[in-house]
């Protein structure tokens, strides 16, 4: 792979004539040793297995120092390689043991004499790495019996060459075959080209590539991956000096720069200066999401490895710190960019996902609250096992884990006698059973609303009781008016990322003053009544109470407002037993084409999913928004008069985008790999 003369002038000194290095002509590998000695290099590579240690049986050759020097190995004049020239250094290892028993005459001392004045005679092998490269070759080498002196060195054998890259990394190992000794080993880092140099420059960081005008050269970043290829994120074919501009939000710490002379067999320079850099590491933190696979397994996308640790916790509704179930749960490493199963039964909105680096929580996303609704005031009961085969059971709380049943002033202490009972009788749902245990969810709420029904009962005499239900009947629209908007969200069911993406947003609007209502929430009813007689029923609700009817589009839906436009209503059950929005068209669309629609509808989309102008034209008639960009008009109109001061107006929708980005970014499909830039990146 040759390298032109200039590039590696440039890369060990401004002037070719400064530079030491010996040139060597020929491709051949060559042997040679110290004076008195004699060698000879194998043909061919071999494969190298040191074996086990071995006892000498007398005076044997052992390598005992390593050492390594640059030269260039030349093809042509002007075309050169770096190669690492080794030199192992041999000594004399174990003396002659004399006999034990005595033997007469000559022939004993012919015995004793012969060997020890007979040359020693080994075998060396080199052993050389360095990414991509692996080689091991195999030296022989011969001491005449004059030099044989016990403990005393001998001489050197030298190595031309193994060829390397500029900047790589190389290991060297050596030992004899047989082995009587630890292997030596050697690690040296080469040169790197100082032609290429990493600057910082305020927000961005300059890539200054400083070589002559009429020079081509390539240019690779990547990301370089630990699990899984390298990924190409930018590449460009370049010529003369250049700087490419990155701005710092763009660099992760297994971003890596590499360089190479456009022609045939080029030797390729890599470094990745980023891999300490603090705005690195926090940018692969901002990178990284989590987002569901399906009801059991989740998959963490970030672009370089994290040096982190996974569990799940249980989050409360309440807003307290969301509490990791370690024990009875694992605490398992960090795979990014990988399915990873859940060890758990069931799904529950109040699972969470729990990343840690460094005993400090970097990532946590509820992945199963956008399809199972909102956070629920459930008591998690945790199960252990102890020692023979004794079960413990206590309620997960903000301040410990309570033991049932127990005398504490708790909530879940309170209510500990119904809930072993619920438990019992099946009424909590199993999500978690291993051998250390296991996890049950138990709702709580019918408990609270008994306590408040006795609660009513004591306070109210029969009268008043009447006299109130007569007046909720009489002004019932009024009371709804006073209260939490309705709203009723109608979407087409295109894929299961675009139902998890509505289900997150009715989840994060539920949170505001709204009172929400989904088709995702309500499956059991939608398959009992059948989706149009779901649809006119909440609709009718929802407008009588002056609440608003939502309209989020998608490609799925503008496809079917054409038809029904065109005059070519789909087949029934054409889109699925549970597609509210394809029954909802033959009562909303009346409504748009007679102007009945301003004032009880709202329509949105999705940023990067759909163009506004993609919405049809009638459907325009009303507010649209595009979200989350546009959240704070978008809910401004949800409200209505009940809207927020400006302030929380502010605090709510970002409250709102914070829950949808994540969902939404899953939407999308990773960029193919591909010769283009990335972003954030340009040239000067």
């Amino acid at each position: 792979m040759p390298v032109p003369w200039f590039l590696l002038s440039l890369a060990l000194g401004r002037n070719p004539v400064v530079i030491s290095l010996e040139r060597t002509v020929g491709p051949q590998d060559a042997a040679r040793c110290s004076p008195g000695l004699s060698c000879q290099l194998r043909a061919g590579d071999v494969l190298c297995l040191p074996g086990s240690i071995e006892s000498a049986p007398g005076p044997v050759l052992v390598p005992t120092y390593l050492q390594t020097e640059l030269v260039l190995r030349c093809r042509q004049e002007t075309s050169c390689d770096l190669c690492v020239r080794v030199t192992v250094h041999l000594a004399v290892h174990g003396r002659w043991e004399e006999p034990k028993d005595e033997k007469s005459g000559g022939a004993a001392e012919l015995e004793l004499k012969e060997p020890r004045n007979a040359s020693l005679q080994a075998q060396v092998l080199l052993s050389f790495q360095s990414y991509p490269t692996t080689r091991c070759v195999l030296l022989e080498v011969q001491v005449p019996a004059a030099q044989v002196q016990p403990g005393q060195p001998v001489g050197s054998l030298v190595f031309d060459c193994f060829e390397a890259a500029l900047g790589t990394e190389v290991r060297i190992w050596s030992y004899t075959q047989p082995r009587y000794q630890k292997e030596l080993n050697l690690t040296q880092q080469l040169p790197v080209l100082p032609w290429l140099n990493v600057t910082a420059d305020g927000d961005n960081v300059r890539l200054v590539l400083n070589v002559s005008e009429e020079q081509h050269f390539g240019l690779l970043l990547y990301w370089n991956q630990v699990q899984g290829p390298l990924k190409r994120w930018l590449h460009r074919n370049l010529t003369g000096p250049q700087t490419i501009i990155l701005n710092h939000t763009d660099l992760v710490p297994c971003l890596c720069i590499q360089v190479w002379p456009l022609e045939p067999d080029p030797v390729r320079t890599s470094i990745c200066p980023f891999k300490e850099d603090p705005r690195a590491h926090r940018n692969l933190w901002r990178a990284a999401r989590l987002r569901l696979l399906s009801p059991r397994s989740w998959w963490l996308d970030a672009p370089c490895s994290l040096p982190a640790e996974v569990t799940l916790c249980w989050q409360s509704p309440g807003g307290d710190p969301c509490q990791p179930l370690i024990p009875p749960l694992p605490l398992e490493n960090v795979t990014v960019n990988k399915a990873i199963e859940f060890p758990v039964l069931k799904g529950h909105p109040n699972l969470c996902v729990q990343v840690r680096s460094w005993e400090k929580v970097q990532l946590q996303e509820c992945l199963w609250s956008g399809s199972l609704g909102p956070l629920k005031d459930d008591v998690l009961l945790v199960e252990t096992q102890g020692q023979k085969d004794n079960r413990s059971l206590c309620a997960l709380e903000p301040s410990g884990c309570t033991p049932l049943p127990s005398r504490a002033a708790t909530k879940a202490a309170r209510l500990g006698e119904q809930l072993l009972r619920d438990l019992h009788a099946g009424h909590c749902l199993q999500l978690w059973d291993g051998d250390l245990g296991a996890l049950w969810a138990c709702p709580v709420d019918k408990y609270v609303h008994r306590r408040w029904a006795l609660v009513w009962l004591a306070c109210l005499l029969l009268a008043a009781a009447l006299l109130l239900l007569l007046f909720l009947r009489k002004d019932h629209g009024k009371a709804a008016a006073d209260g939490a908007r309705a709203a009723l969200l109608l979407y087409s069911a295109d894929d299961a990322a675009f139902e998890r993406l509505v289900g997150a947003l009715a989840s994060a609007l539920s949170r505001l003053p709204l009172r929400v209502a989904v088709d995702l929430w309500s499956r059991r009813e939608l398959s009992a009544q059948g989706p149009l007689a779901w649809l006119h029923a909440r609709r009718r609700q929802t407008l009588q109470e002056r609440g608003v009817v939502v309209l989020l589009f998608s490609p799925g839906a503008v496809a079917l407002c054409r038809e029904w436009l065109q005059g070519e209503p789909p087949a029934p059950g054409a889109h699925g037993p549970h597609d509210a929005f394809a029954a909802s068209l033959s009562c909303v669309l009346p409504d748009f084409l007679q102007g009945r629609a301003p004032g009880r509808y709202v329509a949105a989309c999705f940023d990067g999913l759909l163009a506004p102008d993609a919405v049809p034209a009638p459907f325009r008639a009303v507010p649209l928004f595009s979200l989350p960009s546009q959240l704070r008009g978008f809910l401004d109109a949800l409200q209505g008069a009940r809207a927020a001061r400006p302030g929380r107006l502010e605090d709510s929708a970002e409250q709102v985008a914070r829950a949808l980005r994540p969902v939404l970014d899953s939407c999308f499909r990773p960029p193919p790999l591909g010769m283009g830039p990335g972003p954030g990146a340009g040239l000067e």
